[in-house]
């Protein structure tokens, strides 16, 4: 398995023999990543049980509004 620097020399062989014939050879540069992150809120126990209750509560009302 070649090398990085054996890789760049091989790329820039073939690149120049490509422009050599005509071609034409952009080089773009690696988008780099953002210094920082958004920052997101983990829900806790509390959050998780809550929202639990809550589905809970309107699944029963949405059975007793459904009841014949």
């Amino acid at each position: 398995m070649p090398t990085k620097d054996e890789l760049r020399e091989i790329l820039a062989r073939q690149a120049g023999e490509f422009q050599h014939a005509g071609g034409e050879v952009v080089l773009y540069a690696a988008k780099s990543e953002p210094t920082k992150k958004p920052w997101k809120k983990r829900p806790s126990l509390l959050d998780e049980a809550f929202q639990r209750d809550l589905e809970r509560s309107e699944k029963e009302l949405r059975d007793k509004v459904h009841e014949p």
